[in-house]
């Protein structure tokens, strides 16, 4: 009964995956070309999302800023969910509709990029930094899942995983992050 439970598992999590291709190819590589460019131009990612986004979040910076294949320079990247005085000060002081687009707003400049994560696209302290970060004329990158939600509507490029599971998305989600991180890495260096 469990070794069928993970077989099924798995093979949901592998066809997730493969209905990314095709429909979800060109805003991979459109996210990779966005994100080139503001690195090539003296810019940096900005990360943000929520729970397992927040982490996700994290996770491509620390590729980003270390390095994900390749031995090379650091290039600049931040997680705008690591800073906890700052996200407790803002959702205090303000709220926390306000904890990733008040940073935004605070440290982002003309040549950065922005990517917000939600699994749902529903996050609306997500959409909020997007929306602002579209306003300073940054480019701007969802990762979303399900319909994509207002996250989806909101961004200039916007990576729909075509799934309804939490789980089955985040895992795309890192699968995406590690693409966009060896683009960018195959690119640069």
């Amino acid at each position: 009964m469990m070794k069928k439970k993970i077989e099924g598992i798995i093979q949901e999590s592998v066809a997730v995956k493969t209905a990314l291709i095709g429909p979800q190819v060109d805003n991979i590589m459109s996210a990779a070309e966005s994100m080139i460019k503001a690195l090539k131009s003296g810019g940096k990612v900005i990360v943000f999302g929520n729970g397992g986004s927040a982490a996700d979040s994290q996770h491509i910076a620390a590729e980003i800023v270390g390095r994900f294949m390749k031995e090379r320079k650091g290039l600049p990247a931040i997680a705008l969910t690591v800073n906890t005085s700052v996200l407790t000060a803002i959702a205090n002081d303000y709220s926390y509709e306000e904890v990733f687009s008040r940073q935004l707003d605070a440290i982002a400049g003309k040549n950065d990029v922005a990517i917000g994560i939600s699994t749902s696209g529903k996050a609306s302290n997500v959409i909020r930094a997007v929306g602002l970060a579209n306003d300073k004329g940054l480019d701007t990158i969802a990762l979303t899942g399900g319909d994509g939600g207002g996250l989806a509507k909101t961004a200039k490029i916007s990576i729909v995983v075509p799934s309804k599971s939490t789980p089955r998305i985040q895992e795309s989600h890192v699968t995406i992050a590690h693409i966009l991180c060896q683009l960018v890495e195959e690119a640069l260096f």
